[in-house]
This record gives structure tokens, C-alpha cells and sequence, in this order.
């Protein structure tokens, strides 16, 4: 999953806390970067514990499956290793008025605008979601297992997602890679939804070339429940997008709001039963369901049917589909849209 380029990400609004923030980021990312080994090092050395040795070399097949067979960038990213000792190496804040499904943006010098704003300690995470909260902001703060830095670094395998099954190792490795290929700055849903429709066809051909009949099953299922989860999702998005803009008093509309995510949580439990009982999305209502929550998910996935729908057209030649993509993003944002909406229909 994309993340803002870590170094650099330095926020177009004065003051201390811009600095601060700054501050944070270059730190936390060099961190990273200082912990990073090549792969091939870490496969020599005798201290290195059989399971991850046997990982890292998958993780080199998937690099190499990446820019041979996707025509992704081939260069040094994901050929290293970081072990960060915790479980994500960032914190992603998103932000929501009250009544909007809209997400509070956030600015940075190379990245452009974004939906979320990350940090490399949860503490400091929290501190920012409480202070939007203050602020009257429905907040949402998750924890993610990588980044990219857009092929400004190298960027390396992480512990904290080198010990996932093998197709979520290579779909973060792809998601990640795809960012390298094409990014629009300031456009969030069009970035990461480019990058998921890449993963997911990525992963697809990989499951087809290397793997087994029990991972191809295991990853179907856990592509149709994402699927559904992410319908869910989109659905209450718009619903409540139609809610918030009918004229009505405040107090009827906080009501209707906590009416509405309640039948959203009770319908996120019937699909959970019809999962039986698979519970990776739980985490994400820990603090219950609110307008940042919809729009952390929708960030990734509003625009994947038409993405999918584009590397069909192109006959699945990714280097077409990449550069159809590339001259989607020359457009200005109202016609982009307008064409990518013709194409998710």
C-alpha cells in the first residue's frame, strides 16, 4: 500500500508543528533506511533463521517476477531488508468534518496533497488524530506495514510484512513498485487505486506462474471478501454523502449518522458469518465506524473497477495500460474523472 515519500514530505503550512513533523519523518525514514541489508547479505549469513531465509529468497523471485513479467521498475527497491522491531513502520491519520465523507488533506513538497497524514510512532499518531478530534474532525488512525518513497530511495522489505503469506508479500511488493510507475500528485484515490488494480493483477499472474492450487483458493476467498468488505464500504459512503447534504438540523443529522453506521456494523457482522467468521477487518472498527474510517478505505479502492476496466481494454499489455495511465494523468482532475467514471461503469 502507498505511503507518502517519507523524506521530503515537509508540510506547506507554517509554524512549529510543521516542523515538527518534518522532523519526524526524515528521522523515521532514515531509520529505516539505515537498517537496511541487501537481501543476498542476510542469505549468507549463518545467523539468519531458516523461515526468514526461506522468505527473503521468495521475496527476490517476486522482485524479479515484478519487473520481468509486470514491467515494473527494475531498480534496487525491495532487493534489501529492514527488521524495524514493530509492527508497522507507519501510522496513518485520516481526518473527516463531521458531516462529510470528504478527508481532510494534507500537503507536502514532493508528494503533493494527500488524505491521511503518517507517523512513525503511533504515539505521536494518536496525538494528532485526539488534536483533530478536538477540532470537531471524525478521526481514524491505522497502522501500515510499508511505504513508498515514489523511487526517490531504495526502498526495503520490511519485517513487518516479510512474514505475511506469500500473495501478501507480493501484492504489497507490487502496490508498492506500481507507485514508482505512475503517481499524480495531489490525487490520492487515483494513485492508490491504480496501485491496487496493478497488485491485483500482479498477483493474479504470480499465483498463476508460481503458486499452488491451496494458495490460489486461499487468496480468491480473501480477494472476495476484501471485495465485499470494500462494497460495504463504498456503499454507506454514498448513502451517507446523500445524508449529509439534505438540509437538517444539526442534532437530526448526528441522529441519522450513528443510525446509519450502526446498520453498517451490523451488516459487516453478516458478512463476517458468511466468511465464517474471518475477522481481518475488525481491527478497523476497534474504535468504531465514522466518516475518516470510510474514507481510509475508499482511498484505495473507488477507482479500481475502472482501472480494471482500462487494463482490459489494452488486451492486459501492462506497458500500454501503464501508459494509458500516464496520459489519465495528464488530464485535468474534472476530465480525468469524467472519463475514469465512464470506464467504472
Amino acid at each position: 500500500m502507498k505511503r507518502l515519500a517519507a523524506l521530503g514530505a515537509l508540510v506547506l503550512v507554517p509554524g512549529c508543528a510543521s516542523l515538527e513533523y518534518y522532523a519526524q519523518a526524515v528521522g523515521g525514514h532514515l531509520e529505516v533506511m539505515r537498517l537496511a541489508v541487501p537481501i543476498e547479505e542476510r542469505l549468507r549469513e549463518a545467523d539468519t533463521p531458516e523461515p526468514l531465509r526461506a522468505k527473503l529468497a521468495k521475496v527476490l523471485a517476486i522482485r524479479e517476477f515484478a519487473s520481468r513479467e509486470l514491467a515494473l521498475p527494475d531498480n534496487e527497491s525491495y532487493r534489501r531488508y529492514a527488521d524495524i522491531g514493530r509492527p508497522f513502520v507507519v501510522w496513518n491519520v485520516f481526518a473527516a468534518p463531521e458531516f462529510s465523507v470528504k478527508p481532510l488533506e494534507s500537503c507536502f513538497l514532493f508528494a503533493g496533497c494527500a488524505s491521511y497524514r503518517g507517523f512513525y510512532s503511533e504515539e505521536a499518531a494518536e496525538r494528532h488524530a485526539a488534536a483533530l478530534a478536538g477540532e470537531g474532525y471524525d478521526v481514524h488512525v491505522g497502522g501500515v506495514a510499508a511505504y513508498s518513497t515514489l523511487g526517490w530511495f531504495s526502498d526495503p522489505v520490511l519485517s513487518t510484512f516479510v512474514q505475511y503469506p506469500e500473495p501478501e508479500v507480493a501484492r504489497i511488493v507490487f502496490h508498492e513498485l506500481a507507485h514508482q510507475a505512475v503517481y499524480l500528485k495531489g490525487d490520492t484515490v487515483f494513485n492508490e487505486s491504480f496501485a491496487s488494480a496493478v497488485e491485483d493483477e500482479g498477483v493474479r499472474r504470480w499465483l498463476e506462474r508460481e503458486g499452488t492450487p491451496a494458495q490460489r483458493a486461499a487468496y480468491a476467498d480473501s480477494r472476495r471478501g476484501r471485495s465485499e468488505f470494500v462494497a460495504l464500504v463504498i456503499k454507506y459512503r454514498a448513502e451517507l454523502a446523500a445524508f449529509y447534504d439534505r438540509p437538517a438540523e444539526p442534532e437530526e443529522k448526528r441522529a441519522g449518522k450513528q443510525r446509519m453506521f450502526a446498520q453498517m456494523q451490523d451488516e459487516y457482522r453478516a458478512l463476517k458469518v458468511s466468511w465464517g467468521g474471518f475477522a481481518a477487518y475488525d481491527r478497523l472498527f476497534a474504535h468504531g465506524a465514522n466518516n475518516a474510517l470510510l474514507a481510509s478505505v475508499a482511498s484505495y479502492s473507488e477507482l479500481v473497477p475502472a482501472f480494471r476496466a482500462l487494463l482490459a481494454q489494452k488486451n492486459g499489455d501492462l506497458p500500454v495500460f501503464y501508459a494509458a495511465v500516464h496520459e489519465l494523468a495528464k488530464l485535468d482532475k474534472s476530465e480525468r474523472d469524467s472519463r475514469l467514471a465512464v470506464l467504472g461503469r
